[in-house]
């Protein structure tokens, strides 16, 4: 337990509370993987958003002093880290994605995402001109966000964000509506495709749920906070996928595209298919975790 009189005696500074913040999280062996992969950015972030500070004006308050209600609310965000492992994006109603600030409660899992890092270059060389997609979809959204990167990467684009769960729509409208998007993004409640009958579009992505049953049961306790219907999908962690693949077929236009995270199933996905073209791409992390197909590919096969 963090003891409140104690801290707020002898901690004055932010200074102080980095220093202390970063020890704790180092001793306490809490797992990082939600925004940040060490205890020094995760305490960088949890301090300065939980004292409403830019996190970029570190340097310029690192020895302002701060009042006694903020160094107690501090203390209870970081014992709430380290003893129940809840993580730090929830604390602070807040994830970052490639710049982008979204607002995310225990009813989504914590943005992440490889496709993201593929809308900064709008799918370059895939698609050739912004102005060529004219409707998309974010199949399993989750809190929204890429569909918010979406609108962005393809302002001409009318955007659908769908998920199974209505507290994910609900907190997909919250960020449609920050970013002021609710004329071009709609959000839909569907278990996948079921509620799209009709509906075509040149382009379709998803992130969803992939994690395989194995996998499912050593996942550390910050991940087990967040909603398990978003992490799991059948024993090899393909369920989702293949539906998907069984799918979409019907629900993209000529020369539509299909973009897929599939996180590290990416041999089982191709034992699962062996006919179909997978075209994998490119991100920082490697070529094995993001694969693209387009529409005339899948009828094909």
């Amino acid at each position: 337990m963090i003891h409140y009189p104690r801290l707020t005696e002898e901690l004055f500074t932010i200074r102080d509370w980095l220093r202390f913040t970063v020890s704790r999280f180092e001793e306490s062996g809490i797992f990082f993987g939600h925004g940040t992969d060490n205890a020094y950015d995760e305490a960088v972030w949890l301090i300065m958003s939980g004292l409403h500070l830019p996190m970029d004006t570190l340097e310029n308050f690192l020895d302002a002093v701060i009042t006694e209600a903020e160094r107690k609310h501090l203390a209870h965000l970081i014992e709430r880290r380290i003893t129940d492992r809840t993580p730090t994006a929830y604390l602070l109603r807040e994830a970052w994605l490639k710049g982008f600030k979204f607002y995310v409660d225990e009813r989504v899992i914590v943005p992440r995402s490889f496709i993201a890092e593929l809308l900064e270059n709008g799918l370059s060389p895939w698609i050739e001109y912004q102005e060529m997609v004219e409707s998309a979809a974010d199949i399993c959204t989750g809190s929204g966000c890429l569909g918010v990167l979406m609108a962005h990467a393809f302002p001409n684009a009318a955007i659908d964000v769908i998920d199974i769960s209505p507290d994910a729509i609900a907190v997909a409208n919250i960020n449609i509506a920050n970013y002021g998007l609710q004329d071009q993004i709609s959000a839909i409640q569907s278990d996948m495709f079921s509620a799209l009958s009709g509906k075509t579009y040149d382009l379709i992505i998803s992130n969803p749920p992939y994690v395989d049953a194995p996998s499912m049961a050593q996942l550390p306790q910050e991940y087990r906070n967040e909603p398990q219907i978003a992490l799991g999908s059948g024993i090899a962690g393909l369920d989702h996928t293949h539906t998907i693949l069984n799918e979409v077929g019907n629900y993209l236009n000529d020369g539509g595209i299909l973009v897929v995270e599939i996180g590290h199933n990416r041999d089982a996905l191709i034992e699962a298919y062996p006919e179909l073209p997978f075209i994998w791409l490119e991100v920082e992390s490697g070529n094995a975790f993001v694969f693209l197909l387009t529409k005339e590919q899948l009828l094909q096969h």
